[in-house]
């Protein structure tokens, strides 16, 4: 286990088993980078996923540092979120042969444990393998539904610290079993027609794209002999029909929004935001450790967790005053808070850390505007200049009613864009992937600093598209039309 890093929430819960060099807390994880380079399996045992829990940002973290987190946070949130799967009919077959043959509790739900893809009973071992490669998780608990043909009905992690004698003999075994395996992810149907769902949210107070926007994609869209209908969550059913999905919505992880993505990848659609850029993007926490491992200028910067004593003096002599606390996945200038004094610090932490354990304390950099750069496929598409509200430090004021919430926007030709910007925008967008990205940067003494990297850009009428027009509409539309084909070959 050379690779492996088993994380526990206590070193304790590892008393039944053989000692090894390879376990640590989730805590020490969190605050300390293991050393070496080498990528590295992280089995992440900890009793709490929940989203923001020290527990959750293992497996985040673990993504940034280039390692391999079982569970990962895509897994995480599938089970958080309650996303279904069904077995084939070969699958119910099996279970109702072995249910004849052996005798169950009373009830109509019966529960199977599977520990790295295996389990003790005789006869289950492709189920827990098929449930393994939809949920690749440690130890999980199965709850499948007997009048129902076996149909499963509930999936959930289960504690290290609740398994009795006998199953901490059979998940050592399972585990020292799995560092000797490749495990593969499992294979999508493949879809041939041409329709694009457009996910939007009519209620939304800042959407990713205005309604001139959203008419516009329609328009283009027909003239390229794409089906394009716009969707709401009450349409999210009909998710199937289509292609392809393009979220014109914000995105958030423990959201609707992830879920269709998620639901769309699997199902094997062309899908802007994909989920993995969600993942990627609208985490700070992460970002921010991706950015910094692959040496691209970010502000200085510090992690607080919640387990921690924490005083301002410390921060302020890393960061300098003021400086900007900030919760992990906030969005268009919310949960970020201005600290200049201790008094504001105290109110700061009560505030957010009712909302995540872990916040992104940065360097407060002062610039009249911060630089857009939409990228898409790895090429840059549009490029903005968002000032900040009038008599604020921020693009958006939240705490003024009216006209003057946001500031001003230019939308400049890419020629006329400092080449560095540019050059440092492409360079943080290709650590995300390759779909359609708004990277936010500052230039300091020439220097290009990147802010974050947002997965669902705005794209307004009359502001993104004010120098492209129509073939900004075009282009985005012909990525899906080529994705399609390439698929289809």
């Amino acid at each position: 286990m050379n690779n492996v890093l088993v994380l526990l929430d206590s070193l304790n819960d590892w008393k039944p088993y053989y000692e090894t060099n390879s376990i640590l807390t989730v805590s020490d994880y969190l605050k300390h980078k293991p050393p070496g380079k080498e990528s590295k399996i992280v089995i992440n045992l900890s009793s709490n996923y929940t989203y923001n829990s020290e527990g959750y940002y293992s497996s985040l973290l673990a993504q940034a540092r280039g390692h391999r987190a079982i569970p990962s946070v895509d897994t995480i949130n599938r089970i958080e979120s309650g996303t279904g799967m069904r077995m084939d009919a070969s699958l119910h077959k099996l279970c109702y042969q072995w249910i004849q043959k052996n005798t169950l509790p009373e009830g109509d739900i019966w529960y199977l444990n599977i520990y790295f893809g295996t389990c003790r009973e005789k006869g289950l071992e492709r189920i827990a393998r098929f449930i393994f490669d939809n949920y690749p998780a440690p130890i999980l608990r199965i709850g499948l539904n007997t009048r129902q043909r076996n149909q499963i009905e509930t999936i959930q992690t289960l504690p290290l610290k609740s398994l009795s004698d006998e199953e901490q003999d059979f998940f050592a075994s399972a585990l020292d079993n799995f560092n000797k395996k490749i495990w593969r992810a499992p294979r999508s149907p493949r879809c041939c027609r041409y329709n694009l769902a457009i996910f939007h949210d009519p209620a939304e107070k800042f959407p990713p794209s205005n309604k001139k926007a959203l008419t516009k994609f329609l328009d283009i869209a027909k003239k390229m002999d794409i089906h394009a209908e716009l969707i709401t969550e009450e349409d999210s059913v009909r998710l199937m029909e289509f292609d392809a999905l393009f979220i014109r919505s914000t995105t958030s992880l423990n959201h609707i929004t992830y879920n269709l993505a998620q639901k769309a990848k699997q199902n094997d659609m062309i899908v802007i935001d994909d989920p993995l850029s969600i993942i990627r993007c609208t985490n700070k926490v992460y970002l921010n450790e991706l950015l910094e491992r692959e040496k691209i200028s970010v502000p200085a910067s510090r992690l607080i967790f919640r387990s921690n004593e924490n005083h301002f003096e410390e921060v302020a002599a890393q960061l300098g005053t003021p400086f900007i606390v900030k919760i992990p996945d906030g969005s268009f200038s919310h949960g970020m808070h201005k600290v200049s004094s201790e008094s504001d610090f105290e109110k700061a932490m009560s505030v957010l850390f009712e909302k995540s354990s872990i916040i992104l304390a940065q360097e407060y950099i002062p610039t009249d505007f911060d630089w857009r750069i939409g990228i898409l496929n790895g090429e840059a598409l549009y490029a903005c200049k968002y000032y900040m509200a009038k008599g604020h430090w921020q693009i958006y004021n939240h705490g003024v009613k009216g006209c003057n919430q946001s500031g001003l926007v230019d939308t400049l030709p890419l020629y006329q864009v400092p080449q560095n910007v540019i050059r440092t925008a492409l360079k943080a967008s290709s650590l995300i992937g390759k779909g359609l990205y708004g990277v936010d940067l500052k230039v300091i003494n020439n220097k290009a600093v990147v802010i974050e990297v947002n997965d669902n850009p705005s794209i307004d009428h009359g502001i993104e598209d004010a120098i492209l027009g129509d073939e900004l509409y075009y282009r985005i539309l012909n990525y899906f039309i080529r994705s399609l084909e390439l698929k289809s070959r």
